[in-house]
């Protein structure tokens, strides 16, 4: 909600008004937000197959991010959000609820956490969704950004492993 979403919302923001430089800014402002290569990698490998999918779609803009090692999830879903006229408040809202249930899902599978439990987590969880979305439409640039320390760590010793079960 600190740095993906805002980022989200200004690169909508730019999208809409064709300012590549803009989207050149704030894709490579999330890449440097990532505080590892791994972290990095998943999010220039999730933008590029994004890409590759909306350059199947005939988005003609999504082909130049095809390989840009600053392609983001970010970037190629707002690029779609606004191609397909979403407003920026659902948009951001879609993204922040994907994450989320990619989080419980995972929880779920490696807690173990039940079906039951995940769906009431979820349900929860999802209910802070509308505050989270004005909160990156209202925040200014220079409150941008975040850091968890502990996942930093995490991160850094598990881009090292020689097995793991996800990328991150």
């Amino acid at each position: 909600a600190r740095v993906d979403a805002p980022i989200l919302a200004r690169l909508y923001d730019a999208w809409q008004h064709n300012d590549y430089d803009a989207v050149d800014h704030w894709s490579q402002t999330l890449i440097a937000c990532r505080e590892t290569a791994e972290l990095r990698s998943e999010d220039r490998q999730t933008g590029q197959a994004l890409a590759r999918l909306l350059d199947k779609l005939e988005i003609a803009e999504a082909q130049a991010w095809l390989r840009r090692p600053d392609a983001t999830l970010a970037t190629l879903f707002s690029l779609a959000a606004v191609r397909w006229q979403i407003t920026k408040t659902d948009a951001i809202a879609g993204y922040l609820w994907g994450w989320l249930e990619n989080q419980v899902l995972c929880a779920v599978k490696l807690v173990p956490l039940g079906q039951v439990a995940g769906q009431k987590l979820l349900m929860q969880l999802s209910a802070q969704l509308p505050e989270l979305v004005q909160q990156a439409i209202t925040i200014h640039d220079e409150e941008i950004g975040g850091s968890v320390f502990g996942l930093a760590l995490a991160s850094s010793r598990h881009e090292m492993q020689y097995s793991r079960l996800f990328r991150s």
